[in-house]
């Protein structure tokens, strides 16, 4: 048995528990594998080996105690175009090559920037290719005939309608025995696996009463072998490499968001935590060794995953028990496989789809009607009508610029004084008016990240506000979390403008923004001694270097009415204080 962390504490009490759920789990896998098999162009039976290896791998080497993988819905108009645009042995290298992007970012430690994938554009393409699963069965279950296959979500509702005149009753019959029968059974028996006694019934049914009338996985595929396929090597190139780099990474993406989303709901059922690399870097060997057995890519099952929480699983046991199931349901039982409609499947996937839809999510953010909505919105169209790969660019493409637009409102550089009514004298922003001005200090209060989106404004605003040359310009940023080297660019413009004729100053600078300032070396620019850690120190040296000069007589008094500058240190509470006067 394999041995980590997610064994601690486990003992053979708790064998039972993980055998019992990992049957059940089990069960519930082989109605879903061929089903996400069909949908994505393979024969069936390349999901059963799929569930069987990656089932098994992922649950030996990721890192979570409860995940569940295998074949998913997700992939689905993934891999039903790679099978349509490359063909299905280069679907297994295309699968490979995910499996070696996902151990590499396990390896490096990348688990954590999935997190950084908004949630509008999950939600959005997760809704998307529900819509694309749910449509893709719509000729299954009113057993069309004639059908051809595309790529394109339109031409698909177009070989509906095309061949709408060709329905089955027979096919829709037996559908609606079989998607009754998995809505019901959940209700009368919380249990027992609703897929699996959906198949039976219908097939049944359908086999009894009909059993010419409806095309079987037999007719359509053929009978299911009784054993795994032998390891087969694929050949790989550097042309193939270069052809498949897209849609790999496209798939190890994917992999990657489905797994660790599975992971952390199954975090959020047991109150436990997964690892996110270890996590990763299992999946990415379950990839790189189904393929060899003629499986196709493979993630975490979120609805599978918690049906193992929900029936006692312990440790990763289960999920190995699972896979051994499935092995052994194939190894016994394969043959009467072909006796199960078509019609059967597509009802089972029709649930899926409705299942993964989040429909609810869905609503709630376009209800906010913000720029969430239109990411969302965006990425959802794209995902139906274009393709997922598009909806997933675009998507965080919109989410950053519209990231960094927030940010860039957030960001306030305004010109202030002191607030001659307040006790301190407090440096407020609203102080400043056409009558009310310093010419010899300019003090602006910055807030706000400045980056690329920003540092332009910041830039303009104190370059257009000050009309005339003071002698002093001093910068309050202990509100500037970051600065980026686009808005230290900017505020070097500024610096070497002002120098000039005069000084810059700068107060309250974080680490961070001071941190680059050393790197880019215009902290030294500026000069280390106009750096401050509060504003009244800034003021105290510009007004004795003020002093040091003869005043300009002024005509508008920024502070108080005077024809010189001076600075007052008194004590109060045993403290200096320095009272800036004229």
């Amino acid at each position: 048995m394999f041995i980590d962390k997610r064994f601690h504490d486990y003992s053979l009490r708790n064998v039972p528990k993980d055998l019992l759920s990992g049957l059940i789990v089990g069960v519930i896998a082989i109605p879903l594998g061929m089903a996400f098999a069909i949908a994505s162009g393979v024969k069936p039976e390349y999901g059963i080996y799929t569930t069987i290896v990656a089932g098994i791998l992922i649950s030996l080497f990721g890192g979570s105690k409860y995940q569940i993988g295998g074949p998913t819905g997700a992939f689905i108009p993934i891999l039903f175009g790679v099978v349509m645009t490359y063909g299905y042995e280069n679907l297994l290298i295309a699968g490979f090559m995910a499996g070696v992007i996902l151990l590499l970012m396990g390896v490096f430690r990348l688990g954590s920037l999935i997190k950084y994938i908004p949630r509008p554009v999950t939600i959005g393409f997760t809704a998307g290719i529900a819509v694309t699963i749910f449509t893709g069965q719509i000729a299954s279950f009113l057993g069309l005939e004639g059908i051809k296959k595309h790529e394109e979500f339109i031409e698909n509702i177009n070989e509906l309608v095309v061949h709408l005149n060709t329905l089955n009753f027979f096919s829709i019959l037996t559908a609606a025995i079989c998607l009754l029968t998995v809505i019901l059974t959940p209700r009368i028996a919380p249990k027992v696996p609703g897929p699996l006694i959906g198949l039976m019934v219908s097939t049944l049914v359908a086999t009894l009463f009909f059993p010419s009338e409806v095309a079987t996985i037999g007719t359509a595929y053929g009978q299911i072998p009784s054993t795994l396929p032998q390891v087969q090597i694929p050949s790989i190139d550097i042309d193939m490499i270069m052809k498949l780099l897209k849609p790999a990474f496209v798939i190890a993406m994917l992999g990657g968001i489905e797994s660790l989303l599975s992971a952390v709901v199954a975090d959020g059922m047991t109150n436990s935590r997964h690892n996110s690399n270890k996590e990763l870097i299992g999946q990415g060997i379950a990839n790189m060794i189904t393929p060899l057995f003629g499986g196709i890519p493979a993630t975490g099952a979120i609805a599978r995953t918690a049906t193992n929480i929900k029936n006692g699983a312990i440790s990763p046991l289960s999920g190995i028990i699972h896979g051994i199931v499935v092995l052994l349901v194939l190894l016994f039982f394969a043959p009467y496989a072909s006796y199960i409609p078509l019609a059967s499947m597509a009802p089972i996937l029709m649930v899926v789809a409705w299942n993964m839809s989040e429909r609810k999510v869905f609503s709630h953010i376009l209800k906010t009607k913000s720029t969430d909505s239109l990411v969302l919105a965006v990425t959802f169209l794209l995902t139906v009508f274009v393709n997922l790969t598009t909806a997933v660019e675009v998507g965080l493409v919109m989410s950053a610029l519209l990231f960094a637009k927030r940010m860039s409102d957030v960001m306030v550089t305004a010109k202030a004084l002191p607030n001659r009514e307040h006790k301190h004298e407090k440096v407020e922003t609203g102080m400043v008016s056409d009558t009310h001005d310093c010419p010899q200090i300019s003090i602006f209060n910055v807030e706000g990240p400045l980056f690329f989106g920003a540092a332009d404004t910041f830039e303009k605003t104190i370059m257009s506000t000050i009309n005339y040359r003071p002698k002093i310009l001093l910068l309050r940023m202990s509100k500037v979390p970051l600065i980026d080297t686009t808005g230290e660019a900017n505020l070097s413009s500024i610096v070497h403008h002002f120098s000039k004729n005069g000084i810059v100053m700068i107060s309250g600078l974080n680490p961070q923004p001071e941190n680059v300032l050393k790197k880019t070396g215009l902290y030294q620019t500026i000069g280390e001694d106009h750096f401050f850690n509060h504003t009244g120190e800034a003021i105290q040296y510009a007004l004795e270097h003020i002093n040091k000069n003869k005043c300009l007589g002024c005509k508008h008094f920024a502070f108080r009415e005077c024809k010189k500058l001076s600075a007052v240190e008194t004590v109060e509470g045993g403290r200096k204080k320095l009272t800036a006067t004229f």
